[in-house]
């Protein structure tokens, strides 16, 4: 049997696949189609669209709309208030709901508040976009990404930390000691 929390003042359609051990919060609607895996934490006031896919043990913090072709795998962290698009040139007059564009989350990858996805992009895994930042094309896996349009500054590791590399193109993480290496513009984990 599936078990998941859902506060009495969330809206859980029928026909969405809700994981084990997931959290549903105050006032958030939960819409037919959406698949959302095991241990996921839902914030209050968030929207999960139809055919929305989200994979194990993404958090969503507050005031967020998942629209429509988005796809988070497991371990993403969206944070307060942050924003995906799903049409490119949206018109109140015109129906683009044929059009929806696919945005990729890829696993581990944190999106800061208030921050905002232009549809179609993809986050790489373990990226890390600052708070405010407007994604406006792909960002690399383990890239640290800020500004409107976002820039990369930088490389994080799986925790989150600024990796700073020696003269051979290796890092390591601080926290966990795991070794990284730059290679032809990529960051790889070695360790």
């Amino acid at each position: 049997m599936n078990s998941y929390y859902a506060h009495e003042t969330a809206l859980v359609d029928a026909g969405s696949e809700i994981g084990n051990g997931t959290k549903i919060w105050h006032f958030s609607h939960i819409m037919p189609g959406c698949v959302i895996g095991e241990g996921c934490n839902i914030g209050q006031n968030v929207v999960i669209s139809p055919a929305v896919v989200l994979g194990r043990n993404v958090k969503i913090q507050n005031n967020v709309s998942v629209y429509t072709g988005v796809i988070c795998e497991d371990d993403v962290f969206l944070g307060p208030s942050m924003v995906f698009t799903n049409v490119i040139n949206p018109r109140s007059h015109v129906n683009r709901k044929n059009e929806y564009l696919k945005t990729v989350v890829r696993k581990g990858a944190s999106i800061g508040a208030n921050a905002t996805v232009v549809c179609g992009n993809e986050i790489g895994a373990y990226a890390l976009i600052g708070a405010g930042a407007v994604i406006t094309k792909t960002v690399k896996p383990y890239a640290l990404v800020v500004g409107n349009p976002a820039r990369q500054i930088g490389w994080v590791s799986e925790y989150g930390h600024k990796l700073h590399f020696d003269q051979d193109s290796l890092a390591f993480c601080p926290e966990t000691q795991q070794q990284y290496q730059l290679r032809d513009g990529e960051v790889i984990r070695i360790s």
